[in-house]
């Protein structure tokens, strides 16, 4: 499985490609189409995983799933978050309310794009519809775990109790390496560290 990493303009916000030579799943649509289209070359895209519903991780969810005709993965919860001008973090009050191309995830949920397995959890803290997805040991975390911190819990719909509960959920699960939504990679033993460290500094 080869995993491909590009950059967004805004924010720096990570896209991710996994797939192979034939086709690939698309995690976050933060950056845009023009220059997604080269990078998945004459590949099927099975579907667009969203981590979350903030601006720079799903501007152009619309754009990739009506172009490569896939379907939008997120939680259900995403919803208030696209509408709402606030809680979105737009940078000019632009909101999202075209969900048609969207399938909508409840609570913990996996299912099968073709050959790919996917693990999903619903991880509230940083925004009610953070979701994690767990694919052949890798954590595609979004804004929930970075390397050597968490996802800030100070925004509108955030929540530290909730991201602590999350904290917890991901402490249990079993991976080889996590790709955030920004910056770098981590490993397990690094993200044990980090998970710990902040479950303490959350509950004070």
């Amino acid at each position: 499985m080869k995993i491909e990493k590009v950059i967004s303009d805004y924010l720096d916000a990570n896209v991710f490609l996994i797939g192979d030579e034939k086709q690939c799943i698309i995690v976050d649509a933060g950056v845009n189409l023009e220059s997604i289209k080269p990078v998945v070359a004459n590949r099927k895209v099975l579907a667009i995983l969203l981590t979350h519903g903030h601006f720079d991780h799903s501007r152009y969810c619309n754009d990739y799933a009506n172009f490569f005709s896939c379907k939008i993965y997120a939680s259900s919860e995403i919803i208030n978050t696209m509408q709402d001008k606030e809680a979105i973090y737009s940078d000019k009050g632009q909101i999202i309310n075209d969900f048609q191309n969207f399938i909508f995830l409840e609570n913990d949920e996996d299912f099968k794009l073709d050959n790919y397995y996917v693990q999903s959890y619903y991880c509230p803290g940083h925004s009610i519809c953070c979701r994690c997805y767990l694919i052949n040991g890798i954590l595609f975390a979004g804004d929930v775990l970075f390397d050597r911190s968490v996802g800030r819990t100070d925004l509108k719909f955030s929540n530290k109790k909730d991201m602590v509960s999350t904290l917890e959920k991901l402490d249990k699960l079993a991976f080889d390496k996590v790709f955030s939504g920004h910056g770098n990679s981590s490993t397990f033993a690094e993200q044990k560290k980090n998970i710990l460290v902040y479950k303490k500094f959350l509950s004070r």
